[in-house]
């Protein structure tokens, strides 16, 4: 078996796969002051409850976008499955050309993203993620990763709301069904979910045309794929999105555990 993690800045996405089938997943909060041994009695217990021993763990792979869980997680591996985990950096294989002008800039998430879903729909692509951040990413129809955006996510918004006003509250991030709210709590969510909506109604829409002139197609060729926790809410009010795809970091941490795995 697979183990895979995804660490992000606000949780780590666990993935635990069988061959090429997905068994079994977990989320836990990103935390930098966790030691090896706490991660790893964490995995354990998830473990336990599924009735699955560590011994069953063939190989680990990890991509991070917070470097300083990394060490951690690497001595993780190595005491408890006795493992030294493939990381998702500079030199991996991934089937994708990073046309990005320093590809070490890139954060190993939008890679991995990129790879699961060119995998799955070919090319060319848009890629969306609505995790801490929601990022925006570009896919020809050769496999080249271009580039994208980066834009605050809904939860970061949320939390700088509250932390910067004196009256706003931090709210629960859910759609109130209408723009003209008669409480400061759905205004604020009013404010929150559709400025999301229309950030990614517009920068699809340009990066769409930006593609299509890139790979001589029409933008009625180009897939939407999204991914992150917030990919259903913010989909409810746009008709943009072709696919969701829930475990498509897990996913793509598969694909490149495949290719590498010699």
């Amino acid at each position: 078996m697979l183990l895979a993690f995804d660490v992000g800045n606000t949780n780590i996405l666990i993935g635990l796969f069988d061959g090429d089938s997905l068994v079994n997943n977990w989320r836990i909060s990103t935390d930098t002051n966790k030691s090896a041994d706490e991660y790893g009695m964490l995995v354990e217990q998830f473990f336990s409850h599924e009735r699955i021993k560590l011994g069953d763990v063939d190989d680990i792979i990890i991509s991070t976008v917070v470097p300083s869980i990394l060490f951690t997680l690497q001595h993780m591996a190595l005491k408890y499955f006795g493992k030294t985990a493939l990381v998702v950096e500079a030199g991996v294989k991934t089937g994708l050309s990073i046309k990005y002008d320093n590809p070490q800039q890139v954060g190993a998430d939008r890679i991995v993203n990129a790879v699961a879903a060119y995998d799955k729909y070919g090319g060319p692509l848009v890629l969306i993620d609505f995790g801490t951040a929601t990022t925006f990413c570009a896919v020809t129809d050769k496999g080249e990763y271009l580039g994208g955006t980066i834009a605050p996510g809904i939860k970061i918004s949320s939390d700088a709301l509250s932390e910067r006003t004196s009256k706003l509250p931090n709210v629960e991030i859910e759609d109130p069904g209408r723009t003209i709210c008669k409480t400061t709590q759905e205004s604020v969510q009013a404010g929150l979910v559709y400025s999301q909506m229309g950030l990614c109604d517009f920068i699809v829409s340009k990066m769409k045309k930006e593609l299509a002139d890139i790979c001589k197609v029409s933008e009625n060729d180009i897939k939407v794929v999204a991914t992150g926790g917030f990919a259903d809410l913010v989909n409810s009010g746009l008709e943009i999105i072709d696919h969701i795809e829930k475990n498509l970091t897990l996913e793509g941490l598969a694909i490149i555990y495949k290719k590498n795995k010699k």
